[in-house]
């Protein structure tokens, strides 16, 4: 993965401002780790290095408790000076000759005369206590090491800003916000400390009627953006727990992007709207004197974490999707607010009045709906409902609680509503309260009930990925997912194309386009689904690719064969005269009646799907044994046109119409041996399959002649680099406990683009290389005609130059083909070499299942060549 230079923006001569927090401090290792990048910081730029940090994690909630008057306020300050302590015998230092000082200070703070009546100024002095603490202790153990690591006082250079009229008195004392202009008088006084690397507090400043003033919550964040812009600082770097911000919160999306480098607007979006890795008020110093700022891992500095400048790519797209819960709505309604002058204003005076801040806002012509954010507000339940007391007097008032904000961030949100179709129609599953764009076009928020709001996000992040909304293609945005930077992926090998390479340019040279199938591929992925035990029989969807020898290679391995219509049993057999027809399913969708009768007549296994064939023709299905295919009423897939499950799908007997079915069968001597579900293909989740099971199984025993579940196929396969292949070991073990709990039940499989898709690809050759208003396009000589599933399912498939396989892909190209439509398209934002040119060979991989099988003539074009490779490789 590349990663963008840690140091790129940093002057020589200058400052760097480092930011450790409360878990950055609270280990010995961590502080060699902060020892040693001071240090290589300051080598690698020739700047000076200032090191802010928190205090040790879960000091400030201590001091807190102290600061609000806990009863057991002494043992509370004898418990800190303790873990001081131990944390200084950790790093070999002597307590007292270190934090002697210190420590009596706090004690002190109890014995304080204001101690008896906490007023605020005594409050802040209590809770600065940490980090003076950390601060002092970090600077004896650095020196120790032999850094030139000198201390000062945050408190001598951030300054809080006078009171503003109607801040509270707690906001003026415990949540101040700090001048960050500084004259050169400022920036020579502090550049004439001694030491070439200094370390100071966050989150405090002096006050102006003198003493500790609190920067409040994220304080420590805000400090070091407050240095950098006093400082004029090269960078600004913000190091903590996780390696920067991510597309989503990581530990509920494991597949959310580390996103490498964003503008400040977006950022503060996205932290504003739940990224709890940097405090947004942070980031407005830093924006506004232009000092560049970065979000780096603590215990894996190594990695490339989250730039945020003004030279970031302006990317439009979705950049992260987030989810804030316990927000509260409160809608106020009143027929008579229509035009009425000043009302929207008596409205929030209410919420002034109670000291809340309004988030979002919607209205109508007689409805005013807003959303109360709780990291910025106290909702308690008396505050709310003293508040809807007050809005009675105006309107009709709900309170909706609790809710969650699911936020999307990004530029030019407005210009991306065509691409959300699949996220909007995630949310029409549940019930949207309120739906909110900010004017700045930077993001989209719907608020929907808590509870509804679990397991979602994976969803919708998925699905902005599919649709193109999120374009994590963008290398300069989008970096590698949480699962790959915690190890949690696995590898998808190099394609077998790869060592073909030179094999493929010779059969190219007999003419494109052409498909070559590599058999020895199709032959792994049928031995990789011979070895889960739990399955008795498999079969394959030959309508994927009914090449014969294909077929044949997979009936030697055992397989038997899935046709769906009268022409494709003709082949299978004309292919594998010998085959024995009990290997054989027939399972068609509305076909004619005939086939239905030569099918029986040919003796393979036929399956039905629903009780009107049984009565239009029953002298047809008269005492014979045939499967059941049931519609379970869900679907699952990669797309809405691979979704064969659930009222809108045609396929399938409605499972509410099973016994009618029965019924109906039993009439004409007919026996149900088997029963069939296939619910849509790239399914994942064994959560589907187990369900399956189970519904079919249920259905099986109500019926009592059934000896075969058949669970259709749909198995996914990894079309782009940044998919993972099947975990078949993990879906076999799932099998297994499946068929530990419906013992008396065979299970059949009829996979289809899992043995044949990554075995074939496509050959066509670069007609043309063209720019058109700063979009450079490849043509091919094959179209939509010869490979359907980008125009037909929005589907990706690698493609890569032949003749240039080695080279650098540094250029980005849309490869199109030369059909007469809009959507003959193969890719778009395609990574090529620069210099790929026309008569070039190129490749579209994992083109083997469902490419010549679906290809047609239109436009007059001919259907690509068929070749075979069997063998090894050059």
């Amino acid at each position: 993965m590349s990663a963008v230079s840690p140091m790129q923006d940093a002057a020589p001569g200058g400052w760097i401002v480092l930011k450790f927090g409360g878990t950055s401090v609270s280990r010995r290792h961590r502080w060699d780790t902060i020892g040693k990048l001071a240090k290589q910081r300051a080598e690698q730029t020739g700047s000076r290095v200032l090191v802010v940090v928190s205090a040790l994690s879960g000091v400030t909630n201590e001091l807190t408790a102290i600061a609000e008057g806990a009863a057991d306020g002494a043992a509370r300050v004898a418990a800190l000076e303790q873990r001081h302590r131990d944390f200084l015998a950790d790093l070999e230092l002597d307590a007292d000759a270190v934090l002697g000082e210190r420590l009596a200070a706090l004690r002190g703070l109890l014995d304080d005369p204001r101690a008896a009546t906490r007023p605020l100024d005594w409050q802040a002095e209590v809770l600065g206590q940490g980090e003076l603490l950390s601060s002092t202790l970090g600077a004896a153990y650095l020196r120790a090491q032999g850094l030139d690591m000198g201390w000062t006082d945050a408190r001598d250079w951030l300054d809080a800003l006078p009171p503003q009229p109607n801040q509270s008195e707690w906001s003026r004392r415990l949540s101040v916000n700090c001048q960050w202009q500084a004259d050169d008088a400022w920036r020579a006084r502090f550049a004439a400390q001694p030491t070439r690397l200094l370390i100071t507090q966050g989150f405090i400043a002096r006050h102006t009627e003198g003493g500790t003033a609190i920067l409040g919550r994220g304080g420590s964040d805000t400090s070091a953006a407050y240095f950098g812009a006093l400082l004029g600082a090269g960078r600004v770097e913000i190091w903590t727990d996780v390696p920067g911000m991510f597309s989503a919160n990581p530990r509920e999306v494991p597949d959310a992007r580390l996103l490498n480098r964003l503008g400040y607007a977006e950022a503060q979006e996205i932290t504003t709207t739940g990224a709890k890795v940097l405090h947004p008020r942070s980031i407005k110093p830093c924006r506004d004197s232009g000092v560049p700022m970065a979000i780096l891992d603590t215990e894996r500095p190594e990695l490339p974490g989250t730039s945020i400048d003004r030279s970031a790519a302006t990317v439009p797209g979705v950049k992260a999707i987030s989810r804030r819960n316990g927000v509260v709505l409160v809608s106020v309604e009143d027929i008579g607010m229509w035009q009425q002058v000043g009302y929207l204003a008596e409205v929030f005076a209410l919420f002034r009045r109670h000291g809340l801040s309004v988030d979002m806002i919607g209205t109508s012509q007689t409805n005013v709906t807003v959303s109360l954010d709780p990291s910025e507000n106290l909702l308690s339940e008396n505050v709310l409902a003293a508040l809807a007391a007050d809005l009675e007097k105006i309107g009709r008032v709900k309170v909706i609680v609790p809710c969650a904000a699911i936020t999307l961030v990004g530029r030019g949100m407005r210009s991306l509503l065509h691409r959300l179709s699949d996220v909007f129609s995630s949310f029409g599953h549940e019930r949207v309260h309120m739906i909110s764009q900010s004017s700045n076009d930077l993001n989209l928020t719907f608020v929907i009930d808590e509870a509804d709001a679990d397991g979602l996000l994976p969803e919708l992040h998925a699905a902005l990925i599919d649709s193109g909304a999120m374009p994590v293609l963008e290398k300069d945005v989008f970096g590698p997912r949480w699962r790959e930077l915690d190890g949690a992926v696995r590898p998808r090998p190099l394609p077998w194309w790869h060592g073909e390479r030179g094999r493929l340019l010779r059969m190219a040279q007999a003419g494109t386009p052409r498909y070559v199938y590599h058999l020895p591929t199709v032959r792994e992925r049928a031995r990789a689904l011979k070895s889960v035990a739990a399955v008795d029989h498999r079969y394959y969807a030959i309508k994927a690719n009914p090449h014969p020898a294909v077929l044949r290679a997979l009936v030697e391995e055992g397989f038997g064969l899935e046709c769906v219509s009268l022409g494709e049993l003709h082949h299978v057999f004309a292919a594998l005269p010998q085959l024995d027809p009990k290997r054989v399913l027939f399972t068609p969708s509305f076909a004619p009646v005939d086939e239905y009768a030569q099918a029986f007549a040919l003796g393979v296994t036929v399956t039905l799907d629903n009780v009107e064939a049984l009565r239009r023709w029953p002298e047809v299905f008269r005492g014979r044994q045939l499967w059941l295919r049931i519609d379970l009423g869900h679907g699952d897939g990669h797309h809405q046109k691979v979704n064969t499950g659930g009222k809108d799908s045609k396929f399938g007997l409605s499972a509410q119409r099973v016994d009618e079915f029965v019924d109906a069968a039993r009439a004409l001597g007919t026996t149900i041996t088997g029963l069939h579900a296939h619910l849509g293909s790239g399914v994942e989740n064994m959560g589907h399959w187990r369900q399956m099971c189970d519904e079919l199984a249920g259905f099986a025993r109500r019926i009592g002649t059934v000896s075969t579940l058949d669970i259709g196929g749909g198995l996914p396969i990894p079309y782009s680099a940044d998919d993972e292949p099947f975990d078949v070991a993990a879906w076999a073990a799932g099998l297994a406990e499946v068929r530990a709990v419906h013992p008396a039940f065979e299970l059949v499989i009829e996979p289809g683009r899992y043995l044949v898709a990554e075995a074939g690809v496509l050959l066509a050759r670069a007609t043309q290389v063209i720019e058109k208003d700063g979009v450079r396009r490849v043509g091919l000589d094959a179209g939509m005609n010869a490979l359907a599933r980008p125009a037909l399912y929005d589907a990706w498939h690698d493609v890569a130059n032949l003749e240039r396989l080695d080279e650098a892909a540094d250029g980005v190209f849309d490869v199109v083909g030369p059909i007469c439509e809009s959507s003959d398209v193969f890719g778009r934002h395609r990574h090529l070499p620069a210099a790929t040119a026309p008569g070039e060979v190129m490749l579209i991989a994992d083109a083997g299942a469902y490419g010549h099988a679906m290809a047609s003539t239109y436009n007059q074009r001919a259907l690509p060549d068929e070749d075979v490779i069997d063998g090894a490789a050059d």
